[in-house]
């Protein structure tokens, strides 16, 4: 995830900090020189980190940290603070849509950053809300950049508009009267990249520019580009004006110094970050929920929202319901895993929970729930309903048909008849419930 090293930097400062009772001029000098270290090593612009320990430590040496109980916390809460504000304030930017009329969105960037996925990404998101987007291929140079944005377009379920080989003015210009002629009114233009840079590229995206109203003009950014990003953010907008970015890769183990830079540099707020490969692994920045998750705090507010996203209302009520009532079974189970998958798997539900960063992902083995999901469908029908079925020739039946051990198999049903004890203990005794789930979820393999 990006910001990882950050993270783990911020954490051991933090805790160094913790460690004393009281905290002097001294001790809030040496931190925020390891905090601005920590900065310029995650990428971040240098004189935005500085700007940021300068403020930080401003505050840090006033009456709220240095006649604090609990001076630590008072320095995290204003790193937190001052962070959210690097990003863009405690509220998310939102694109501004016409309620009349076609909003048109350009995306533009570098080759290579991922502007004809995004286009889409953002053409299923805004679709999802009841709108009516549609793609437009303005990019005629790169090979076959036209059929990917058609295929990626049918994926997301947004039409799209293309023209061939004709100039992206003329395709732009006549993308508008096809949208206003068939109702869409959200159109979003591909346009070209280039490997770096140059006049030529610069022209053309400004032609598009006077041949239509462009409404908002969204920069894609690579957050694995570190302080390279921030230059080119830099200049695309001194060049044709950007209103915003879109940041993607930021699920990729990055330095991500661009999230904290760019809106200091350019003025400009991020609207977006792409959070996977998927066309639904797109979500609206929150300055503040990213700034709970690099100081290592989490981030439960996105992994609700994302559990609601992924989950319909009617079945989680039933698998409550059922788990209440000691019904859970085997199939509930593959519900689940299906769910958690989903959200992205373990590893990014770990990133959003308090203290998750600090937990090492590669540790986390997500293709042991491929093995429990390849045991759970050797099973019969009979058998996932009732395991209690399951005798030791069955045993070695399923093992056999899954293509795991009798071990593993063993191992299922085991947690399967804990879960079963806690659901019973959850409706007598919610208390004790909580005790049992607490040290259940430290055993090894659970």
């Amino acid at each position: 995830m990006a910001f990882e090293s950050l993270t783990e930097r911020l954490s051991g400062v933090f805790k160094k900090l913790r460690g004393k009772g009281k905290l002097n001029e001294q001790d809030i000098k040496a931190a925020m020189r390891e905090v601005r270290m920590a900065l310029l090593e995650a990428d971040v612009n240098y004189k935005v980190a500085k700007d940021f320990c300068n403020q930080v430590s401003e505050r840090a040496m006033g009456q709220e940290v240095m006649e604090s109980l609990t001076p630590a916390q008072q320095v995290v809460k204003i790193v937190n603070e001052e962070l959210t504000k690097l990003m863009g304030g405690d509220e998310p930017q939102y694109l501004r849509l016409k309620n009349k009329g076609q909003t048109v969105i350009m995306m533009c960037g570098l080759q290579g950053n991922g502007k004809t996925t995004h286009a889409a990404k953002l053409g299923k998101f805004y679709r999802s809300q009841g709108r009516r987007p549609m793609l437009v291929a303005c990019d005629v140079y790169r090979p076959a950049a036209i059929d990917q944005l058609r295929i990626v377009g049918q994926q997301a379920g947004v039409p799209v508009f293309e023209m061939g080989n004709e100039k992206p003015e003329i395709i732009a210009k006549k993308a508008m009267a096809h949208a206003k002629d068939h109702g869409n009114d959200i159109v979003i233009l591909d346009t070209a990249g280039r490997l770096q840079i140059d006049d030529a590229l610069m022209d053309e995206l400004v032609r598009i520019k006077e041949a239509v109203e462009v409404d908002e003009t969204l920069l894609v950014v690579d957050a694995m580009a570190g302080q390279e990003a921030v230059n080119v953010a830099k200049t695309f907008n001194e060049k044709i004006g950007i209103t915003g970015v879109v940041l993607t890769k930021t699920d990729g183990d990055t330095r991500g110094g661009a999230a904290l830079s760019v809106l200091a540099v350019t003025g400009k707020p991020i609207y977006f970050q792409g959070t996977g490969e998927k066309l639904e692994d797109l979500e609206a920045f929150y300055p503040a929920r990213m700034s709970s998750r690099i100081l290592g705090m989490g981030d439960v507010l996105s992994l609700i929202e994302k559990a609601q996203s992924v989950q319909d209302d009617k079945e989680a009520q039933e698998s409550a319901r059922r788990m209440m009532e000691s019904k859970f079974d085997m199939n509930d189970m593959l519900t689940q895993f299906a769910q958690i998958k989903k959200m992205g798997g373990t590893a990014a539900m770990l990133q959003m929970l308090p203290g998750g960063a600090q937990i090492d992902p590669d540790k986390l083995d997500d293709k042991a729930m491929d093995h429990i999901e390849a045991i759970i469908y050797s099973m019969t029908p009979a058998e996932r309903a009732k395991p209690e079925i399951i005798n030791p020739k069955r045993k070695r039946r399923i093992a056999a048909g899954s293509g795991r051990t009798v071990e593993e198999v063993n191992r299922l049903l085991r947690q399967y008849e804990t879960m079963q004890k806690l659901m019973k203990k959850a409706r007598r005794n919610p208390k004790g419930f909580m005790r049992s789930l607490s040290g259940l979820t430290g055993r090894k393999g659970f």
